[in-house]
């Protein structure tokens, strides 16, 4: 009898986990999910909840769980919320989910196609597991992960429960389809094989992820879905513009990730800037297999080697260099700190308020400051950020200094100006005198 059991549970692996060494399709959080809903639902009590939760569904989690929790910050409040908050939605999407284990098998075939374009793919694990609506697929390290909620709702799925900040999926899921989700799977799969997948500036980032859905296209055959890719061409020159000025921030604001307002109205267009730079790189090369190997290995957070590849595209009407110089020339400065309480000497110490003056309006929604080079023993530590003055040119925070010391603040990038550009790093460094 321990024999057979032990066959069956063999058998049973091997139906949840597809394809031979790293390169596999592994499917069982799904179900471990599923049991666990249904115990949740069947009680109020939060504690009891919460252990259903984590003893059937995390604890018995794949490495795919484990890292889609990390990358999205999930915890185990974050699903019990969505299920709590959600009811329609969990109910409506969960015989989609149950095709996980189908859709693994067909994504195999599309893997191989991708390699037939990339014969240096390396190998990666899928695993199609559940997140609490935050992402329907991305990727770490050498895996691609699908939040099955959200990567197999269609048009089938319930979205009257959803408010404002997931307004977005309501037309996503109208959209979906197999072949969607598929062209995900690989979308995530080639950020498997890219140097990385966080870009230190605004170009950096639109490029790899542009890049990944120009090759998924490429590979699959498929057009892509996103709203962003269908509306740029006819809007190509005021996103160039626009982009122009922003793409050598450290932040992507509108372009990426997000539902901020902007003036296309349309989110994600940081993806159409890197598609559109790809689709020239490659409709210019000679060797399209060669553009493909150059295009996935490219080192997205060495500035030469990107500047000099995005040139190459022939995107911008300008070089990258002349970009650059129109950026920084037109980045705001602080151009004057001083202490209210001690205009004419900074360096009293004592407390006060420390005022900074900046050469043109900024966002008041955004400040930031980091440690100077001498570290967090010589931090001048802001005790409250008082706030811009009413025309947006100052802003205002308090500090508590100590005799004979050294303080350094840097006033950081993320401050920036009304258009959206960052501001020029400040370095505040000075000693204060004796008491």
């Amino acid at each position: 009898m321990k024999t057979i059991r032990f066959v069956f549970v063999l058998l049973l692996v091997s139906a949840k986990t597809m394809g031979q060494g790293k390169e596999r399709f592994v499917t069982y959080d799904v179900d471990n999910f599923w049991h666990a809903y249904d115990k949740i639902v069947t009680t109020k009590d939060s504690a009891q909840q919460y252990t259903y939760l984590n003893t059937l569904f995390i604890q018995r989690g794949s490495p795919g769980l484990k890292s889609l929790m990390q990358a999205w910050n999930y915890t185990a409040r974050s699903y019990i919320q969505a299920i709590i908050h959600y009811p329609l939605f969990w109910q409506s999407v969960r015989k989609n989910t149950r095709r996980a284990a189908t859709l693994a098998r067909k994504a195999d075939a599309k893997v191989k196609k991708l390699q037939q374009l990339y014969p240096d793919l390396k190998p990666a694990t899928t695993y199609f597991t559940v997140g609490a609506l935050r992402t329907g697929g991305t990727s770490m390290g050498d895996m691609v992960l699908m939040g099955s909620e959200l990567a197999l709702a269609n048009h089938t799925t319930t979205t009257a429960e959803f408010g404002p900040e997931l307004a977005h999926l309501k037309e996503s899921f109208k959209t979906k389809t197999d072949d969607v989700v598929l062209f995900t799977v690989i979308h995530e799969y080639i950020h498997t094989q890219q140097k990385t997948t966080l870009g230190n500036a605004l170009l950096a980032q639109s490029v790899l992820e542009g890049m990944a859905e120009f090759l998924a296209v490429t590979a699959t055959g498929q057009r892509s879905t996103l709203p962003a890719i269908a509306y740029g061409p006819a809007h190509a020159a005021g996103i160039q513009q626009r982009f122009a000025a922003h793409l050598f921030n450290p932040f992507t604001e509108f372009w990426l990730y997000s539902n901020e307002k902007n003036e296309f109205d349309v989110r994600d267009l940081g993806y159409y800037v890197g598609y559109a730079l790809c689709e020239g790189y490659y409709r210019r090369a000679a060797d399209k297999k060669r553009a493909i190997k150059t295009m996935i290995e490219l080192d997205y957070n060495n500035e030469a080697a990107l500047c000099a590849w995005v040139d190459q595209a022939g995107y911008f009407p300008r070089s990258t260099a002349q970009l650059k110089n129109d950026f920084q020339a037109r980045r705001p400065r602080v151009l004057r700190v001083a202490r209210a309480e001690n205009a004419a000497q900074f360096a009293t110490p004592g407390l006060s308020t420390v005022t900074l003056t900046f050469s043109s309006p900024m966002d008041p929604q955004y400040h930031n400051f980091e440690l100077g080079p001498l570290g967090a023993a010589h931090l001048m530590r802001v005790k409250k950020f008082v706030g811009f003055s009413e025309d947006c040119t100052s802003a205002a925070f308090q500090v508590e200094l100590q005799p004979n010391r050294q303080y350094q603040l840097l006033v950081g990038e993320g401050f920036r100006s009304w258009d959206g550009r960052s501001l020029q790093p400040f370095l505040i460094d000075f000693t204060t005198g004796a008491k």
